[in-house]
């Protein structure tokens, strides 16, 4: 019984002792660089948009790239974003500095 009890009583202080080092060890944050956010999605065509909404929401763009490949892949340049469409529907608009 003795023993019992004599090793309950270490078994409490270890960790007793164990939970005082984790609450008192340092706290370690790594400070994150982030871009800015990119252009809200509103202010982009989005995926599945043909050539002909794209144009009567955005009006003409600055420039149009000929389409090139198999599936033809277009490019419509606007001063805010880029439009990359397949056939005559949007499959991505990227912003300044994203890749597309």
């Amino acid at each position: 019984m003795a023993l019992a009890q004599r090793s309950q009583r270490i078994l409490t202080c270890v960790l007793g002792a164990l939970a005082s080092l984790a609450l008192t060890a340092p706290v370690v944050a790594e400070e994150l660089k982030m871009a800015p956010a990119p252009q809200a999605a509103g202010d982009r065509p989005t995926r599945g948009m043909s050539m002909e909404r794209v144009e009567a929401r955005f009006g003409p763009p600055v420039r149009r790239i000929a389409a090139v490949g198999d599936p033809p892949i277009s490019r419509w340049e606007y001063p805010g974003f880029v439009v990359y469409f397949e056939h005559h529907l949007v499959i991505h608009a990227v912003g300044p500095g994203e890749r597309g």
